[in-house]
């Protein structure tokens, strides 16, 4: 009778590759794994890491993912497969919401630009460089005043003859001189910054008496700087009114409105006038 034992030792045993049932430590037992698979130490199929193998077949431009008995072969990410090619997606032309002020397309991304005097703040938007923090240009008899996309330099003595700067930053006109008696008794000069096409109508500015006189009466008024009508001015209290936008502004540009304050006595025996020199910095932006 013929001996069998020789074939019994050395058959070939067949595996789902998803079964990790293990065999008979037999070293002379193999099993037969599906493609993607091999027989491990333990004798159970496992799945081949092709990437990590190096025996994968993808493309330099691609990325390989390994599967369960495969591989895959992905554009990375800022890529789309184009014919057989990864491409380059440009974000930019996809979307115009992306950046606040300017999108530019990078190989795999995208980045956010600012124009000068902004910093780019959250990857995509725009906030205003303080100049007069950081590089102050401004002489020492100057004064840095920073607005949304850059910063101006103005004297810290605005006065001009014949008024003289007081203590508390005001030009004062003195009654002892002849010139002032038809000029008004004092002048201040503000500053503020507001950015481009503002909406309308807005309050922007709020003028109140520093010096309140009994039995007098104040009313106020644009003196100059409104010839376009960009502006209302609106009584809030015998003693305050409200500077409101009513057009809106596109900078960059600079707009001075003088700001007059009349204050007659209730008996027409006293009359005087201030004025508040209002400077208005128009960014050349919205943000």
């Amino acid at each position: 009778m013929e001996d069998t034992s020789a074939f019994r030792n050395n058959f070939v045993i067949r595996r789902n590759p998803a079964d990790p049932q293990r065999i008979p430590s037999n070293p002379s037992h193999r099993i037969q794994c599906a493609a993607g698979y091999e027989q491990s130490e333990h004798n159970v199929c496992q799945d081949i890491d092709e990437c990590t193998a190096g025996t994968h077949n993808c493309r330099a431009d691609q990325v390989c993912i390994n599967l369960r008995g495969s591989f895959a072969c992905q554009c990375p990410p800022g890529y789309q497969k184009r014919g057989e090619q990864c491409v380059d997606i440009d974000e930019c032309r996809t979307s115009s919401y992306l950046c606040q002020y300017q999108c530019v397309n990078e190989p795999g991304k995208f980045s956010c630009m600012c124009p000068q005097g902004y910093q780019v703040v959250r990857s995509r938007t725009c906030q205003d460089i303080n100049e007069c923090e950081t590089t102050n240009e401004c002489r020492e008899d100057e004064m840095c005043w920073n607005y949304h996309g850059g910063f101006r330099c103005y004297p810290r003595n605005p006065c001009q003859d014949p008024y003289i700067l007081t203590p508390e930053n005001r030009c004062v006109c003195p009654v002892s001189n002849a010139m002032c008696r038809e000029l008004p008794q004092s002048i201040v000069y503000k500053y503020m910054s507001i950015r481009s096409d503002r909406s309308v109508p807005s309050d922007i500015f709020q003028i109140q008496a520093t010096t309140i006189y009994a039995n007098t009466i104040n009313t106020f008024r644009i003196k100059s700087g409104n010839e376009n009508g960009e502006f209302y001015l609106r009584q809030t209290s015998p003693v305050s009114a409200m500077l409101v936008l009513v057009k809106s502004l596109s900078g960059p540009r600079e707009h001075i409105v003088d700001l007059e304050m009349l204050t007659v006595s209730s008996i027409g025996t006293f009359r005087t006038s201030s004025v508040l020199r209002l400077t208005i910095i128009v960014g050349p932006f919205s943000f």
